[in-house]
């Protein structure tokens, strides 16, 4: 009787586990599992596709800035009187605190609220916005005028995600003739990433 009961005990105590085979083929199979998942959301994709929305929405909200004030004052913003030129197309250049200018006041002095006493400072962007814009972590917006009546100002960047990327490009497969030079195909060096410039309007 007693040695039935030390075989009992020796049976329940010995307890099964993995083989290490079996180990092998669960973690290669989660390794798989990973990288399908990773490759679907794509991390990097999605943060760059923030980032494009981003110059995007400051895009569009620059544009509103420079039109409410054309329409007020009958003066782009990089003018400071009438007789001033009103293109811009030094494409290559990023808007920044001393680009586009007049002779006396940059764009962003006229848009914004009393920023130098000899600007009419019309408020039209606030300065955390002009701040965000003029940051170095900021991706650089560009912007372009041809001049003369019936031609567009344009705001571009350079994307950074795949979907704007195509997105550009399809642009440039249509654009318009007042579009920047440049912008399809040769994009400004300091944008960096990509060939086609996203450009607003």
């Amino acid at each position: 009787m007693k040695k039935k009961l030390k075989t009992k005990n020796l049976k329940m105590k010995v307890q099964r586990g993995f083989t290490m085979i079996e180990l092998l083929i669960v973690i290669a199979v989660l390794g798989i599992l990973a990288i399908a998942v990773l490759s679907t959301f794509n991390p990097i994709e999605q943060i760059n596709r923030g980032r494009d929305t981003g110059s995007r929405s400051d895009s569009e909200q620059l544009l509103s800035a420079i039109d409410r004030y054309n329409a007020n004052r009958g003066l782009w913003p990089w003018q400071d009187e009438d007789t001033d030129p009103d293109e811009l197309t030094d494409f290559d250049s990023p808007i920044s605190e001393d680009f586009p200018t007049g002779p006396t006041c940059s764009m962003l002095d006229n848009l914004g609220a009393e920023r130098n006493p000899q600007c009419p400072g019309t408020d039209e962007i606030k300065e955390a916005f002009i701040a965000r814009l003029t940051s170095t972590s900021h991706n650089d917006l560009h912007i372009y005028y041809g001049g003369g009546s019936g031609n567009s100002v344009y705001i571009c960047f350079n994307p950074q995600s795949k979907a704007f990327s195509q997105e550009a490009a399809t642009r440039c497969d249509n654009a318009p003739d007042d579009f920047p030079p440049g912008a399809c195909g040769a994009c400004p060096e300091s944008l960096g990433k990509d060939e086609n410039c996203i450009c607003l309007p």
